[in-house]
């Protein structure tokens, strides 16, 4: 399941992402903003849908808000999510390939739409590479989320 969140700022490039997605079959869920709300804040749309994904390794969650770095800042903070703030394809792929990232996100005032389509598709496209390496770097940031530095 792939869980979508939005603050004013990200609200109309997450709502045209859903008719992308929903044209393409892919199953997803809009955890808020569900309607544009000038004042809202974003940490709390992070959290819900970072939460969503956390409880599955199959989940995956997409932000999006004016810079993106909001998002990917609160997401990060619950356990198990591996956020990046992707501002270009080749950054989205290396983050699925080497970091296995579980939550994309996009920045509404430094992408256009078809640039956000194309890192968003790219993204739930790429597997992680299970290589030595990687797979003792996420290990690395799993003790890191049980405070064992």
């Amino acid at each position: 399941m792939l869980f979508l969140g939005a603050d004013h700022g990200g609200f109309q490039m997450k709502e045209q992402l859903k008719r992308v997605l929903a044209a393409q079959g892919i199953p997803f869920r809009d955890l808020g903003a569900v309607r544009y709300v000038r004042e809202d804040d974003f940490p709390f749309i992070a959290v819900r849908v970072a939460r969503a994904v956390a409880k599955s390794p199959a989940h995956r969650g997409v932000l999006l808000c004016r810079s993106g770095v909001g998002m990917a800042l609160a997401a990060n903070k619950v356990r198990g999510i591996r956020a990046v703030q992707a501002g270009s394809v080749a950054i989205a792929v290396r983050s699925r390939r080497e970091e296995d990232t579980n939550v994309l996100a996009l920045a509404s005032d430094f992408l256009s739409f078809v640039a956000a389509r194309l890192i968003l598709r790219r993204w739930l496209r790429e597997p992680f590479r299970p290589l030595e390496r990687y797979q003792r770097r996420l290990q690395q940031l799993q003790r890191l989320d049980h405070g064992v530095a």
